[in-house]
């Protein structure tokens, strides 16, 4: 059974060099890294911790924050600043609200910017990884004399765990540009810092990124949340396919959160990494009798997170329809039977309505949090979702007896949840989250006594601990479970409206009730895009403008790298709070299946706009089994009976929806949708 000591950690922020925090005041956080090495470039302009700073990590290895490779225990990241002294003069580093960064592209590679200025230069530093084959990490620093061109020399120093390096220029009035290289020892254990007179970037990386997903949107909020999520996502998963579900924070995987990585990487144009991650979820974190790890472990059937079997599957199937590769499914097809199978075992079947049951919840609380036996929403979406998914894997795969039985499971377990008369997930023509054994709703939780929890949470407090609304039961409106235009949808997103700025300033929506919260009451940016994802299907476009307004006014939102909740921590004994790769996938599929509307079906590809206020053009280029399909989608102000150009071929089209054939070739579509 799950201890309850199982996610307590002794990382105590209040020791140590202020940038042991992973929570600094106003700082973001720009992550960086070609599969062998991992960067975060840390900008903190209200001077709590070092102004900026270069945390540099092996992938494959998860860990906390103040453990990076480049962290010194006495100074923090202080050394890894840039000093410049001009004349021999004082010394000038990064400071203050003098600071600013952001995201840029050197030859198509994803690369970090971070101006600043004395009275003396301005000073803008550029990092990067110049190629796909080495651990290594590239910085450039350009000085520029402002003194009215009064010629100055200028010594440029900096350094990593203690050791410097100093490069001095003659006096000049032009801009000078330096380089340093960063790179591991073979062991992987140590950081090496160099001067080098040029840099330079491997075509391969050129090309490799160049091929990457485009998108522009002519809404420049639109434009930072895509570009910020398709270059950090893949920077953050090791060439292995291993990734930290809280960067800093948990230090262990999820099936759960690696399924929805391999989503992002298949919309971004990284399925060659989607297919490492899939293969490595597969063969190592699937049980052989077909029960998928949680936070790196295995568990009790009455503490299986059940959704997850689900969820790798929809992931694979994905896969299979972006890339046309059924090599893994086959390869791998005994394992796959064993994961469809393993939700179907009796000891999870409540047998008067066949949902499925146990004692866990969606956010992993358990027996100890106060969870009693029962059937969870998402337990039954996810499964179903994941069977359907599993049948047109077999069918891909010629495996048809399998298919018809896990079409007819999925659809079993859809009706139960949906129109069981006692059973169902619905209550008031309204999704609930949790049902008990006998029927009834279960809609608050009370922890055992003694808990066995730290003081001062939510749900150790006086009084009543309500489990519903979640923000979980609007995913099977996200992702066309139910019509996204029913009563049922209306009204499970407007009883998830009490999330929103529940017991906190500023807005953002929960994960749930915050009287039932575990860890501590504030806002979560990735359930708050599930909401968005499904107020977009609903058609709501304040709702939406609402959420993505927020992200960019809490901390991270410069760089667009959130942390998993923002509230006040309680650390130890819980970890400090890290930066969720989920976010950015939540992100990507807003962007790419929601607005744009691309959804990739069995047999063809699906385009149904979604356009905010005052965008009025969108535009994307991806790859779709190999070949580029560019898209040019615009609003239209009146109908036409030809509403589309293409070299593609149509199957069907409308004023709002376009299906197009698979391609065979590089294709165009510039179509104009009208509501």
């Amino acid at each position: 059974m799950i201890n309850e000591k199982e996610h307590f950690y002794d990382d105590d922020p209040h020791k140590g060099d202020p940038d042991c925090r992973t929570r600094l005041k106003d700082a973001s956080y720009f992550f960086l890294g070609n599969g062998l090495i991992s960067a975060a470039v840390q900008v903190s302009p209200s001077g709590e911790g070092s102004p900026m700073g270069l945390l540099l990590m092996d992938p494959d290895k998860l860990r906390k924050k103040r453990e990076a490779l480049s962290f010194d225990p006495a100074s923090g990241l202080e050394d890894t600043m840039i000093e410049v002294v001009f004349n021999g003069d004082q010394r000038n580093s990064p400071h203050g609200s003098g600071i600013s960064a952001g995201w840029k592209d050197i030859d198509c590679i994803p690369a970090v910017f971070v101006e600043w200025s004395t009275s003396q230069v301005k000073v803008t530093e550029f990092f990067f990884c110049p190629d796909l084959h080495s651990a290594t990490l590239v910085r450039i620093i350009k000085i520029k004399n402002i003194t009215n061109k009064i010629p100055g020399s200028v010594q440029i120093i900096t350094g990593i765990l203690g050791a410097k390096q100093s490069v001095s220029l003659e006096p000049s009035v032009d801009e000078h540009e330096i380089y340093f290289i960063y790179e591991f020892d073979k062991k992987k254990e140590k950081v090496n810092l160099r001067n080098i007179t040029s840099i330079r970037i491997d075509p391969h990386a050129s090309e490799l990124w160049g091929k990457k997903t485009q998108a522009e949107f002519k809404h420049p909020l639109l434009n930072h949340y895509f570009i910020s999520s398709r270059n950090q996502l893949p920077a953050v998963i090791s060439r292995s396919g291993t990734a930290d579900a809280g960067i800093w924070q948990y230090n262990r995987e999820w099936v759960r959160d690696h399924s929805m990585m391999v989503m992002g990487l298949l919309l971004t144009g990284h399925h060659k990494q989607a297919r490492n991650m899939l293969l490595r979820l597969i063969s190592i974190f699937v049980s052989p009798e077909g029960d998928c790890m949680d936070s790196s472990e295995r568990r009790h059937p009455d503490e299986i997170e059940l959704d997850q079997n689900g969820e790798l599957l929809w992931a694979l199937w994905n896969y299979m329809l972006w890339t046309n590769d059924r090599s893994l499914a086959r390869e791998h097809w005994e394992k796959l039977e064993k994961i469809a199978r393993f939700p179907l075992k009796e000891v999870f079947r409540h047998s008067p309505s066949g949902l499925l049951m146990n004692r866990r919840d969606y956010w992993e609380r358990h027996r100890l949090h106060g969870i009693e036996p029962g059937m969870e929403l998402a337990h039954q979406f996810f499964v179903s979702v994941g069977l359907e998914a599993a049948a047109a894997i077999a069918r891909a795969l010629d495996k048809n007896s399998q298919a018809e039985g896990w079409n007819n499971e999925a659809d079993r377990l859809k009706n139960a949840m949906l129109y069981d008369e006692k059973y169902s997930l619905v209550e008031d023509n309204t999704f609930i989250k949790r049902r008990g054994f006998d029927g009834t709703v279960q809609d608050r939780i009370q922890p055992p006594t003694p808990a066995h929890l730290p003081p001062g949470l939510p749900l150790t407090s006086p009084g009543d601990h309500f489990l519903d609304p979640d923000t979980s039961v609007v995913l099977p409106i996200a992702m066309h479970f139910i019509s996204p235009d029913s009563e049922l949808a209306k009204n499970t997103l407007e009883s998830c409206e009490v999330l929103w700025g529940q017991a906190w300033e500023g807005g953002g929506y929960g994960r749930y009730h915050y009287t039932s919260e575990a860890d501590s009451a504030g806002s979560w940016p990735f359930p708050s895009l599930f909401i968005a994802r499904a107020w977009t299907e609903a058609g709501y476009q304040d709702k939406v403008l609402r959420i993505l307004e927020w992200l960019n006014t809490i901390p991270g939102a410069v760089s667009g790298a959130w942390f998993e909740f923002y509230g006040k921590r309680l650390s130890p004994p819980y970890p400090q709070v890290g930066v969720t790769p989920w976010t950015w996938c939540e992100m990507l599929m807003l962007l790419i299946n929601h607005f744009i509307g691309l959804r990739l079906k069995e047999k063809s590809i699906l385009i149904k706009p979604f356009f905010l206020p005052g965008v009025e053009v969108m535009q994307l280029r991806l790859l779709i089994r190999e070949q580029y399909v560019s898209l040019k989608l615009e609003k239209g102000s009146s109908p036409h009976s030809e509403n589309y150009f293409t070299d593609g071929t149509i199957i069907k089209a409308s004023s709002h929806e376009i299906e197009l054939a698979y391609p065979d070739k590089n294709i165009e579509l510039h179509a104009y949708f009208y509501e």
